[in-house]
């Protein structure tokens, strides 16, 4: 058996199933599992829908339910039997009288809890899964539609609820299996349930996070990541269009990569994967043609010294001083308890004896942080900056790695750099303004040259296309 999870892009539309549909079949007999994300933005609209509600603004959330029900319908009934239209229009009705209930419920409370939240977020997955299990059926295909929430089973951390793997684990091998023998099993990503059957979900990426659980839980051979670009590149398309593919890349070296900002990849996404030593491919639902980028669990050989150029802009750095610190313990406990009680993670750190810098990339309650270290330090901001991260586990082993750096970047202002922190990164933050320029520059410095095993040397002409 094998997974594969397809993104909202790839099922935005009757025309993308279709391309969805096409991509399924020809694997057939290896017996896939399919998940799938909502369809386009729909998550985004059913936030939307939610927040016009407590709002009070009653025309404009019923305007918005009739127009995602019109659009699952319309791109639907292109992709569904005729003989199970009448089967569709009844289970739309269903969902959305059920969410216009919900959403009616909402209004009245004038309240936006994390459990409503993720009840409005899973209609999207639930729509999705369905249409796509029709959809294969008018193409000739036996399909089984499994909700998620029979099978994901997670705590009551609502919007990024954590799986409960022992029961999902037992759940999945005694579902799943048993379906895919004849059938396409497809179900919802980025949904399940509490035990007791309340709603959750896995927060932002949690389709590919599913269809990593789904995996570990059937002992797939491989769980493939279908998504709108040709797998991971050598740099951010959206800075720099000359990168080229990443052919196979270390579980480790993805993971660095997703926290530094390559979204083609949730990081949770690779701890299943990890555990049970399954593959994780990332491939193009657009260009299924081109082989992807392979993840796997040891460490892949490589001439270059750097397999890519991560880059996480919107990132604020705060600066503290304390003189009154100067030898004294338990400063940097001070203020990691500043942040602890306020709920922002922090990225990167660089301490000195009386000086602590960090980044953080939610100033959401950054003026609260901020009053707070005021009692005890001096404190200073910067924003709109950048990190960019070069990943590698090559980095570990080559000497004079940060004097290439420092000599690619001769004219741009570095603000702060970390390396140590993990053996596979060695990461600084710059001006945003400053990014483009930075990102190009190392680039031809460590990517002038390829290996052949590692990198695909056409992604250049494929991420510009």
């Amino acid at each position: 058996m094998i997974v594969m999870k397809f993104g909202g892009t790839s099922v935005e539309s009757a025309t993308a199933i279709e391309r969805v549909v096409s991509i399924v079949k020809a694997r057939a007999e290896r017996r896939p599992v399919v998940v799938v994300s909502a369809m386009g933005k729909t998550t985004n609209k059913l936030l939307a829908i939610a927040n016009a509600a407590i709002a009070g603004h009653r025309a404009d959330y019923i305007a918005q339910i009739q127009d995602l029900r019109d659009f699952h319908s319309r791109e639907a009934r292109l992709v569904v039997p005729l003989s199970e239209r009448a089967e569709l229009d009844r289970t739309l009705d269903e969902h959305f009288q059920e969410l216009t209930e919900l959403v009616k419920g909402l209004a009245i409370l004038g309240e936006l809890t994390p459990r409503s939240i993720d009840a409005i977020s899973s209609y999207g997955e639930r729509l999705s899964s369905y249409i796509v299990s029709l959809a294969f059926a008018h193409y000739g295909m036996k399909a089984e539609h499994v909700d998620a929430r029979r099978v994901i089973v997670t705590d009551h951390r609502h919007t990024q609820a954590a799986p409960l793997y022992t029961e999902t684990y037992a759940r999945l091998a005694r579902v799943i299996p048993p379906l895919a023998k004849d059938s396409i099993v497809v179900m919802g990503g980025f949904i399940g349930a509490t035990e007791d059957g309340v709603t959750t979900t896995l927060g932002r990426g949690g389709s590919d996070f599913t269809a990593s659980i789904v995996g570990a839980g059937i002992g797939a051979e491989e769980i493939q990541i279908w998504t709108d670009v040709d797998g991971m590149l050598t740099a951010d398309p959206t800075i720099f269009s000359g990168g080229h593919r990443v052919k196979i890349i270390s579980f480790a070296e993805a993971a660095e990569l997703a926290y530094f900002g390559a979204k083609v990849l949730h990081p949770a996404t690779v701890i299943p994967a990890v555990e049970k030593n399954i593959p994780v491919l990332i491939l193009n639902s657009r260009r299924p043609e081109v082989e992807g980028t392979r993840i796997v669990s040891e460490s892949v050989p490589c001439k270059n010294t750097v397999k890519s150029i991560a880059c996480k802009r919107k990132i604020t750095l705060v600066n503290i001083h304390s003189t009154r610190m100067l030898m004294a313990h338990g400063f940097l406990k001070r203020i990691f308890d500043v942040f602890e009680r306020f709920e922002t993670p922090v990225d990167m750190v660089a301490t000195s004896e009386v000086s602590v810098s960090l980044t953080i990339d939610n100033p959401q309650r950054l003026a609260e942080v901020c009053a707070e270290l005021c009692q005890f330090s001096e404190v200073s901001m910067e924003e709109s900056q950048a990190i960019v991260c070069l990943v590698g586990d090559n980095i570990r082993f080559t000497p004079g790695v940060a004097a290439r750096v420092f000599h690619a970047l001769e004219s741009v202002n570095i603000r702060m750099i970390s390396q140590g922190a993990s053996l596979l990164n060695l990461s600084f933050v710059v001006a945003e303004a400053d990014l483009k320029r930075a990102v190009e520059s190392l680039h031809r410095e460590f990517f002038s040259q390829l290996d052949p095993a590692v990198f695909d040397a056409n992604g250049a002409a494929d991420a510009a296309a």
